[in-house]
C-alpha cells in the first residue's frame, strides 16, 4: 500500500505516470479520490501525485492538524525524490500549496490555486468575503455550497459521487476547519516575490469563494493570472473536468512545465 511515514504520521498517497511531477492537493470536501478525472488525463505526460491530507481519507493525524499540511507535503516529496514540480491546489489545499511555496523557494515551478484565495488577502478582500457570507448563498452550509446547484440538477450522479468521496473521510473535531487563531493570510508580496507562475482559477458559480473575491486575490499578486470555468461551482475540477484540465494544461505549457 502506498503509505509514507512523514512528520510523525502515516500519509496515504498514489503516484501515476512519468514525466515532470504534477502534485494535486485536495480541498476539505475531498481526498485523493477527488482527482479521478485529472490523473487519467495528465498521467500520460506527467508524474501525477495525489495524497490524503492528514485527517482526511486514509491518512492519520496526531492532533497537529492543518498547521502541518505543508511540512507533510515536503516530507512526502522528499521520500518520492521529487525536487521540483507543479502544484494544483483546490480550496483548503491552497493553504498547503502557498505554505509550501513560501517555505521552499524554487521548488514550485507553476501553481494553480483553484477555488481559493491562497491567503492573498487584504482588508478589501476580507470585506468582500464578509459581505458574501451575509448573502443567501453565503449562509448555506459548506456541504450545500461545495458543488453548484446546477450540478445537483443536471448531473445528480456526479453530485452523489462527490458526496460519497467526502464520506470516506474520517470524523474530525468539529473545529478542525475553523479559522486558525491569529491567521491573517500570506502577504501578496511574499507570493509574488519568488516569481512563481500562478493561476487563480474559479468556477463561475462558486458560492464559497465567488469569482469577484478570487479576482481580488489575483489582483493582490503581481504577475498572476485569473480565469473562470463556466457552468461550474466551487469544485470546478469535478464539475467541469474537461474545461478545468484544458486550462491547467495550457497554463503549465505557458509556464514551461511540460514534457520535452
Amino acid at each position: 500500500m502506498p503509505w509514507a511515514a512523514v512528520n510523525g504520521i502515516r500519509l496515504y498517497y498514489q503516484a501515476r505516470g512519468r514525466g515532470p511531477a504534477l502534485v494535486f492537493a485536495h480541498g476539505a470536501g475531498g481526498n485523493h479520490l477527488s482527482w479521478w478525472q485529472q490523473v487519467p488525463h495528465f498521467a500520460s505526460r506527467y508524474r501525477c501525485v495525489v495524497f490524503d491530507h492528514r485527517a482526511f481519507g486514509r491518512s492519520e493525524d496526531d492532533g497537529t492538524g492543518r498547521r502541518a499540511f505543508s511540512e507533510d507535503l515536503r516530507q512526502l516529496l522528499g521520500l518520492l525524490e521529487i525536487e521540483t514540480f507543479a502544484l494544483v491546489a483546490q480550496s483548503m489545499g491552497g493553504r498547503t500549496a502557498v505554505g509550501f511555496a513560501l517555505r521552499n523557494p524554487g521548488r514550485v515551478r507553476a501553481l494553480v490555486l483553484a477555488g481559493t484565495t491562497g491567503g492573498a488577502v487584504d482588508d478589501r478582500l476580507r470585506a468582500a468575503q464578509d459581505a458574501h457570507r451575509a448573502t443567501p448563498d453565503g449562509r448555506r452550509s459548506l456541504a450545500q455550497r461545495a458543488v453548484s446547484s446546477r450540478l445537483r440538477r443536471e448531473q445528480p450522479h456526479l453530485a452523489y459521487l462527490y458526496s460519497l468521496i467526502g464520506r470516506l473521510n474520517p470524523s474530525r473535531p468539529r473545529d478542525f476547519l475553523a479559522p486558525i487563531p491569529g491567521y491573517r493570510g500570506s502577504s501578496a508580496q511574499a507570493l509574488a516575490g519568488p516569481g512563481i507562475p500562478i493561476l487563480f482559477l474559479v468556477g463561475e458559480e462558486d458560492a464559497i469563494t465567488p469569482p469577484h473575491v478570487v479576482r481580488m486575490a489575483h489582483e493582490n499578486v503581481a504577475g498572476s493570472q485569473f480565469d473562470m470555468i463556466e457552468r461550474a461551482g466551487h469544485s470546478a475540477y469535478f464539475e467541469q473536468a474537461q474545461a478545468f484540465n484544458e486550462r491547467v494544461e495550457r497554463f503549465l505549457a505557458e509556464a514551461g512545465w511540460r514534457p520535452e
